[in-house]
């Protein structure tokens, strides 16, 4: 009979690191993973923009959201959640930016958005008081505002792109994007100072024009009569302005003037020979009431005239002006950028995708905003997301939970919370009155 074959070498000990073994006494263990209790909800402190066109004191929503002692002469025109330079978002308990927060915990924005976006937030949000009408302006592509960046950088400060979405919290006013060809020829017909500044030629192609013509040539005629209007001398656009406010003023008494004749007017009297003042007339007249929304892409001309709003954006600060500001003005960026295209914007209202929840989704990838109202007496559960959420309270009092805490975090007006990817929040009311959110968080489509 054989001899039993040698029994098996043993084992070797599992590596110190491997999950299922505890350390070795000359090995320093692995510190240990975040405390969940920090990760999943955080209170946020956002920056204050005082921008000369903003609401002062607190006649502004931007200063009592704040949480600030106003300052009645003060301008508080814009608050800023996000990771931007020109304003970054802090912790409230330990002052840490928020973007050097997910540098180091790039996890929290989700596997998809830190792939895309660089380990960033991809989203700027905000709220506006406007007072005084913000600049004539577009936004550069992403290519455009590589270029720009890269020439002027003190200007034009990152090299992304910057479509917009504003949700109207009071009335909104807003100029944008290039009236039809029948209202232009409206305004070419009734206004003389405007038709001597983009000159004959111009002004009778345009009026030539049919509202089914398109394509290249109509947005080519469109080009060169409103860089006429655009690069006209000092001298003659403050010829025209006084012309037409001067007839303006003497056909009120004996007419009902038309909206934009009375916005002419308004806004002559906040840049007194500004050749924004003739602009507005190229442009749509938008008036926004509350709950309603639209959106503006790269390239697309408009200005903020008048009240407050919700906005978000992709994570930028670029804006090429040419009217109606005191700040530099590029001209010639602008009236070359432009698509020209023409047609009222699209006038978003929210969808609703849960009780107690509407979303306004832009054409663009970087964000999508909830509007969440909740009842007195209610539980509103928002569903895990692949992308991180900031939230604002704007009105009421009330409670936030992320995932199972039991120890949400209470929640009054100008409130903020950063919250993780993947993590489900509960919203609940303290009281008799409802609490009104929004969240800003990153479109859900872009995941499809």
């Amino acid at each position: 009979m054989e001899d039993p074959p040698p029994p098996p070498p043993p084992e070797p000990e599992p590596e110190p690191a491997a999950a299922a073994a505890s350390p070795r006494r000359d090995v320093e263990p692995s510190p240990p993973p975040p405390q969940p209790r920090r990760r999943l909800l955080r209170r946020l402190r956002s920056a204050v923009q005082h921008y000369e066109w903003g609401r002062r004191g607190d006649a502004s929503l931007v200063a009592r959201l704040a949480a600030q002692d106003p300052d009645p002469a003060r301008p508080y025109a814009e608050l800023w959640m996000g990771t931007h330079p020109s304003g970054p978002s802090t912790f409230l308990d330990d002052g840490e930016l928020l973007g050097d927060w997910l540098a180091r915990n790039p996890d929290a924005l989700g596997p998809a958005v830190a792939a895309r976006w660089g380990g960033d937030l991809p989203f700027l949000f905000k709220v506006l008081s406007v007072a005084k009408a913000l600049s004539i302006q577009a936004h550069p592509d992403k290519k455009l505002a590589e270029v720009l960046h890269a020439l002027r950088p003190s200007t034009y400060k990152d090299d992304n792109h910057k479509p917009e979405m504003a949700i109207a919290i009071t009335e909104f006013r807003v100029l944008c994007g290039f009236a039809s060809i029948e209202e232009l020829k409206d305004i070419l017909r009734t206004v003389p100072e405007v038709e001597g500044l983009v000159g004959h030629e111009d002004a009778g192609k345009l009026m030539s024009m049919k509202e089914y013509d398109g394509g290249s040539e109509v947005r080519s005629i469109l080009q060169s009569a409103f860089a006429k209007l655009m690069t006209a001398s000092k001298d003659m656009v403050s010829e025209a302005i006084s012309k037409l406010i001067s007839r303006l003023n003497i056909e009120s008494k004996i007419r009902t003037l038309t909206d934009k004749e009375q916005l002419v007017l308004s806004l002559e009297r906040q840049y007194q020979e500004d050749v924004g003042v003739l602009a507005a007339l190229f442009f749509n007249y938008v008036k926004l009431s509350p709950g309603e929304a639209l959106y503006i892409g790269a390239n697309e001309p408009h200005a903020y005239l008048s009240g407050e709003c919700i906005e978000c954006m992709a994570t930028s600060d670029n804006v090429v002006r040419a009217g109606l500001t005191p700040k530099y003005r590029d001209v010639q960026t602008l009236c070359s950028m432009l698509t020209y295209k023409q047609g009222f914007p699209e006038i978003l209202r929210g969808v609703p995708v849960q009780p107690h929840v509407r979303r306004y989704t832009p054409p663009f990838d970087e964000f999508e905003v909830d509007s969440c109202l909740v009842p007195p007496g209610e539980l509103v559960i928002i569903s895990p997301v692949p992308s991180p959420s900031i939230f604002l309270v704007m009105t009421g009092v009330g409670e936030l939970q992320a995932d199972s805490l039991s120890d949400g975090g209470k929640a009054k007006e100008g409130d903020v919370f950063f919250v993780p990817a993947y993590t489900e929040v509960k919203l609940s009311t303290c009281g008799l009155e409802s609490m009104k959110l929004y969240r800003a968080g990153v479109n859900s489509r872009s995941f499809n």
